[in-house]
This record gives structure tokens, C-alpha cells and sequence, in this order.
């Protein structure tokens, strides 16, 4: 049978248009699950804000601890997504495969996050040790002897989350995360400010109440995928004390690297936050607005790359060449665009922006308002490159690729952007921009070797004939 070239072409048509249509609706649910997250930690901050710059500076420190181990142990188990996207991709009904992969990714939530348990238990000690004030060393400490008991299962609701997604219906833990908003929020302000016949629990409160937050969400995403007719027949908990070494040992060799990659970009914002921590509270307290801000927009490309993680990972396992390359470059253009939108926003807007978190009118407040206004600056600067990093990364991951990108990651983040920021805020009088501008020096470079290997799959193999 015969083809004219109009009808090739507009087969061409339909597949990207059927691809955007695809990862649109498997996407936006990730975004918007990852903007109700990163609202969690919004209303922390804005919370701790009230109480004033010292424990907002003190629990951001903490925070940042423990986000760091935290992006480390989610990095692990996100290797579970593209292991049963490639197994879907390769038998569509496969059920005992993939809920071997889910219940091994509980398991190495649970080995990682012992370890993760002590060191946290200890931040007093570590803070005092990378030279932080004393009072906020003992409050950060304070916050994390309750929050660190909300990791884990905040680590069960992403494996369930991504078991939902690579199933293409991730709606559900969309729901369960809007919900967790204004439980969040409630939690937040009972027990840190003492309302609804609540004793006052001060910065100690936010940890109490991230714990019960992340049991909600795990309790109430457990519920729909046990009882819902989507997801009952992979009876996902079922067997969950049996053993599955092989597959245990396949999810860790995947997902360390991953673990690795996420653990130095989030480590690398935790390093400027100490490192922020060294210049003065105000500019700890401004570090903490302008990233807060930054991580906001950053869901969105984020939702863009574990979406594109799924489709490229489906596409891996169907041996589909055309389909891989369909899925990673609309989840690029998505991203990149989005980022492009925000960066312009946050260089026309950041008085308003930063007035959601702090009244800069205020005396005690304007030199972080000033500060924080210079950061966002140089934020906006670096929207689009970490947009494409971010997706780029997701890309590659569901093709199974992740030691490469680990080191590109170790290079970029921690030799050029702490390198760069450090020199600059130390060096030559930069402060607190100097190591904004480090920031985003690394995310351009980790952006650029990212979608080289990308754009080089073919030539290094990294698809199987």
C-alpha cells in the first residue's frame, strides 16, 4: 500500500498531537500535585513568619537538613516509576510485575530512612558544627526532633503516587494533596500558635503537624488504591513482608544514582542555605522567601519530567523509538515555555511577590524585603535553564539512564555552583547575590550536558534494539 507525503505528514501530525494531548493529562495533575506540596511548605514558612524572622531563619535552616536527605530518599524510589512504565509499556496488563516493584520500593523506604532518622536527630549538633548561631541551631533542632517522623510516610504516598502515575491516572493523589492543604494549614495553626483549646507548641507545632499532614495523605491514598476499581486488582500491599531480592537490588541500582543526582541538587540549595545562615539571619530569612517562591514555579516543570519519565518509560518498554522521542520533547517545550512565563513575572513583580510572605512596611522587615527582592532577581534569571534541566533529567530517566547524569549533576551543582557562589559571596563581597548567581551558573551547565545526552540517545545506545 501506498502513502502520499500529505498523509505521512499528518500522521506525523496526530501522533505529536495525541503525545501533547497524553502528556497534558497525565501532567497536570503531577504539577498541581507538586504545587498543594510545595503549598504544604509555603504555609510552614508563612506560619513561621508570624512568629517572627529569627524562627522563620531557624526552622528554614532545619528544613533545608532535612530536605536534603529527604529529595535523597524520594530519588531512590523514584526509580520505581519508570520500572513499571517500561513493564506496562511492555505487557499493558502486567499486575504481579509491577506490584513486585511497589512493594520493594516500601522496602528501601524503609532501609533509607533509618539512617536519615539518626543523622536528623542529631541537626543541634551538625548546625553548631557548620558554624550557626546557637539559638537557631536549638530551634531548628527543636523542629526536627517532631518533623523527621513525617518522612517516611510522606516516602509511602510517593511510591503510591507513583504507582497511580505510571498507571496514567494520577488524579487521585492530586485530591488527596489539596485536601492535605487545608488540613496543613489547621494542623499549623492549632499547634503553633495554640488556637482550638490547643497548648502553643511555638516553631515545634509545624513539625507536629507536618506529621499528622503526611499521615493524611498516605492514609487516604492507601484507602483509594485498595478499594478502587482502577487499582483493587493489583491488591498493592498484598504479600508485603515477602522478600524480592533480585528486584530489590534492580530498584537500588537505578535508583541510588537518581538518589545521588536529587540528593546534590537538593543539597546544594542546603548548602546556601547554611552558607546564607553565615552572612546574617535577615539574609537566611530573604533566602528563604526567594526559594520559596523559586520552588513554586518549579513544580511545574517538575510535574513535566515525572510525567515525561512515564510516557518516555512506556515508550522504552514498547521499543519505540519515535514514541520516546515524541514524549521527552513535548515535555521540553512544555517546560521550557512555562519557565519563559515565570521568569518574566518575577522581574515585572517582585515587591508583590515577596509582600505574600512578609509586610516589608514594617521597620524590623524592610532589609529582608531589600534582600529578598535582589535574590528573586536573579531567580528569574535562572527559571528557564532549571526547567530544562529538571525535565531533561526526567527524560533520561525513563530510559533507565541515570549514572551519567548523576555526575554531570555532582559537576554542575556542587564544582560550579557552590564553587562560583562561594568565590563570589566570599571572595569579592557579593554576599548573599554572589551565591545566587553560583545557583544559577550551575543550573545552566547542569542544563546544557543534560539535553546533550539527550540529544545524543541514539549515539551512546541508550535505547535497546
Amino acid at each position: 500500500m501506498n502513502f502520499s507525503v500529505q498523509q505521512i505528514n499528518s500522521a506525523k501530525y496526530k501522533s505529536w498531537q495525541h503525545e501533547l494531548r497524553a502528556m497534558a493529562l497525565l501532567a497536570w495533575p503531577l504539577i498541581m500535585s507538586n504545587m498543594t506540596l510545595a503549598l504544604i511548605g509555603a504555609t510552614d514558612v508563612l506560619m513561621l513568619g508570624w512568629l517572627g524572622a529569627r524562627e522563620l531563619a531557624a526552622a528554614t535552616l532545619g528544613f533545608n537538613l532535612a530536605m536534603t536527605c529527604a529529595i535523597f530518599c524520594m530519588g531512590l524510589i523514584t526509580a520505581s516509576a519508570p520500572m513499571m512504565a517500561s513493564e506496562i509499556g511492555r505487557m499493558k496488563h502486567s499486575v504481579r510485575d509491577v506490584r513486585r516493584t511497589f512493594r520493594q520500593s516500601l522496602w528501601a523506604s524503609i532501609t533509607i530512612i533509618i539512617p536519615v532518622w539518626i543523622l536528623l536527630w542529631n541537626t543541634e549538633v551538625i548546625l553548631l558544627f557548620f558554624g550557626q548561631e546557637d539559638d537557631l541551631a536549638a530551634n531548628a533542632g527543636l523542629y526536627l526532633r517532631a518533623y523527621i517522623w513525617s518522612m517516611l510516610p510522606f516516602l509511602f504516598f510517593i511510591v503510591l503516587r507513583n504507582f497511580i502515575s505510571a498507571l496514567e491516572k494520577p488524579i487521585w493523589a492530586l485530591i488527596i494533596s489539596i485536601i492535605a492543604v487545608f488540613a496543613n494549614a489547621l494542623f499549623n495553626y492549632a499547634l503553633i500558635f495554640g488556637n482550638f483549646g490547643m497548648p502553643k507548641f511555638g516553631i515545634l507545632g509545624a513539625g507536629i503537624g507536618s506529621v499528622m499532614t503526611n499521615l493524611l495523605m498516605f492514609g487516604g491514598l492507601s484507602l483509594m488504591v485498595i478499594f478502587h476499581r482502577d487499582f483493587r486488582r493489583y491488591k498493592i500491599f498484598g504479600r508485603f513482608w515477602r522478600a524480592d531480592w533480585p528486584r530489590y537490588i534492580a530498584l537500588w541500582r537505578l535508583g541510588l544514582p537518581i538518589a545521588i543526582t536529587m540528593g546534590l541538587e537538593g543539597g546544594v540549595f542546603g548548602a546556601a542555605g547554611l552558607l546564607m545562615g553565615l552572612l546574617g539571619a535577615e539574609s537566611l530569612a530573604a533566602h528563604a522567601i526567594a526559594l520559596q517562591l523559586a520552588s513554586l514555579s518549579f513544580m511545574v516543570p517538575m510535574g513535566l519530567a515525572q510525567a515525561a519519565t512515564v510516557r518516555v518509560g512506556i515508550s522504552y518498554g514498547r521499543r519505540d523509538s519515535a514514541g520516546i522521542t515524541r514524549a521527552g520533547w513535548t515535555a521540553m517545550i512544555l517546560g521550557t515555555s512555562f519557565m519563559s512565563v515565570m521568569a518574566l513575572i518575577m522581574l515585572l513583580f517582585p515587591d508583590a511577590l515577596i509582600a505574600l510572605f512578609i509586610d516589608a512596611s514594617l521597620p524590623e522587615n524592610k532589609q529582608v524585603a531589600a534582600l529578598a527582592v535582589g535574590f528573586l532577581g536573579i531567580a528569574a534569571l535562572f527559571q528557564i535553564v532549571d526547567g530544562i534541566q529538571v525535565v531533561a533529567a526526567g527524560m533520561l530517566r525513563g530510559l533507565h539512564d541515570a549514572f551519567i547524569p548523576m555526575l554531570i549533576a555532582l559537576f554542575g551543582y556542587w564544582v560550579i555552583g557552590i564553587g562560583v557562589g562561594g568565590i563570589l559571596a566570599f571572595e569579592y563581597g557579593y554576599a548573599g547575590l554572589g551565591i545566587w548567581i553560583g545557583l544559577a551558573s550551575g543550573l545552566g551547565v547542569v542544563a546544557i550536558l543534560m539535553t546533550a545526552r539527550w540529544m545524543l540517545r541514539d549515539r551512546l545506545r541508550l535505547i535497546p534494539s
